[in-house]
């Protein structure tokens, strides 16, 4: 592979419910820092498939994107993993983006692995940093052995370098009145044909908690111990004006049962102004979660816990002691 050839950033955006996603105008601004690091300063390009995309060039334009490349067409107003991964991958073939940026959610999770087999090339998922070496070499960092480790994943020799990234672990960067150059691609794309059918489209009805605009967020880990305890939990929350987030423990014991609640590399990322930890240990899954909280107050019987060396007041005791104690008080 003659890797000279491959030039810019390609970033997939993807819609829902008729908006671009937030991970994905985070993803623009993670691109457009990449861009600055770079001797040759690549093109960031956005790329929509849908249907009816003129409406959103705009937003794409002043977050960052210098082109954006709008796959438009009936046959995607409805999502298909093999329609929307082969176009992707039609769009870097023609393109050639030396690194191609997917958002870690349920779509990204599918189409990006599939893309990146298409193309023959690497993706590292779930990362928690993005940089670039000195030698212009694309760093990706993923956590390893349980979060105890940040690995450094390079793919030198294909491309494009992939890589995914979780809502909230970037942040979006806006230039108002920017334009971006805008054309149209029509891949030609084959997928499954009929194996696959839409049957029928059901709009999620469940209320989903969200803990990205939240200011505060209370939040336990599996040493909290009980059902009880996360009521407690929830009960100061309440009493703060404030939401709960969970660890993948808490969460697998079935003491909360909103699955995007929980917060670490293979849940959410949150920027409150006050994160506050209870039975929390701090494995690096969860911590890269919490790097861009505003004050972090961790409460933990162990005094040499790692979630200590992130937080910026630490207390060593029983949680339960304080949460009753905060309660009462309020």
């Amino acid at each position: 592979m003659d890797i000279s050839a491959y030039k810019g950033i390609h970033v997939f955006c993807e819609i829902s419910k008729g908006n671009i996603i937030e991970n994905s105008l985070e993803l623009l601004g993670e691109a457009t820092v990449l861009k600055s690091k770079i001797a040759h300063t690549p093109e960031v390009t956005a790329v929509v498939i849908g249907y009816a995309l003129d409406q959103y060039t705009d937003l794409l334009a002043e977050h960052g994107a210098d082109r954006i490349v709008l796959i438009d067409d009936k046959k995607y107003q409805d999502y298909r993993p093999d329609f929307y991964a082969e176009a992707l991958a039609q769009t870097a073939k023609k393109y050639l983006p030396e690194i191609l940026l997917v958002g870690a959610t349920l779509k990204g999770e599918e189409i990006g692995p599939t893309t990146a087999m298409m193309l023959h090339t690497g993706m590292a998922a779930h990362c928690v940093e993005l940089n670039i070496r000195e030698d212009g070499q694309f760093v990706q960092v993923v956590p390893a052995f349980g979060g105890k480790v940040l690995g450094d994943i390079l793919c030198p020799n294909f491309r494009p370098q992939m890589a995914s990234m979780k809502a909230g672990l970037s942040s979006k960067v806006t230039f108002k009145g920017k334009e971006a150059v805008v054309e149209s691609f029509s891949p030609d794309v084959k997928g499954f044909g009929d194996k696959i059918e839409i049957v029928e489209v059901i709009e999620e009805t469940k209320e989903k908690i969200t803990l990205g605009g939240a200011e505060l967020v209370i939040t336990g880990g599996f040493g909290i111990g009980t059902q009880e305890g996360w009521y407690k939990l929830e009960q100061l929350a309440t009493k703060l004006g404030g939401v709960t987030g969970c660890t993948r423990p808490a969460l697998d014991e079935g003491w909360t049962e909103h699955d995007e609640t929980m917060i670490g590399t293979s849940g959410v990322a949150i920027k409150p102004k006050v994160y506050l930890g209870f039975g929390i240990s701090g494995a690096a899954h969860h911590t890269c979660g919490i790097k861009t909280a505003g004050t972090i107050i961790s409460v933990n019987k162990d005094p040499n816990a790692p979630i200590f060396d992130v937080s910026d007041y630490k207390v060593v005791g029983d949680w339960e002691k304080i949460v009753e104690a905060l309660i009462q008080v309020l």
